[in-house]
């Protein structure tokens, strides 16, 4: 879970608050990891996957639709360069409770 946190640099709380719900709705699964007892794995469940195949064919076409047909010569470029500054400054500068733990590396 502090893996997945760091990751998408989102507070370890926030995180496991969020895992909680998508665990009740039995779309991931949580679990004791067997190397080290204070770790949790988290295993996406059959049905979360269902639930991507249903839903996501729908959801590219719209955001392609609404983001990406718009766009003319360099958006996309310059759309890629803000997101990554973007994602730096918040790897660089994230809320208190999303800051890597020691001895962590995070990579792209």
């Amino acid at each position: 879970m502090t893996d997945l946190a760091d990751g998408v640099v989102y507070g370890r709380s926030g995180l496991t608050y969020q895992a909680g719900l998508l665990d009740k709705r039995g779309l991931i699964t949580r679990s004791p990891s067997s190397d080290d007892e204070r770790s949790v794995i988290v295993t996406v469940a059959d049905a979360s996957r269902d639930l991507v195949a249903r839903v996501l064919p729908g959801h590219v076409d719209r955001v392609r639709r609404l983001l990406f047909d718009p766009m003319i010569d360099g958006d996309l470029t310059a759309l890629s360069d803000v997101l990554a500054r973007v994602r730096e400054h918040m790897r660089a500068a994230p809320p208190r409770s999303a800051k890597r733990r020691a001895g962590r590396n995070l990579t792209d």
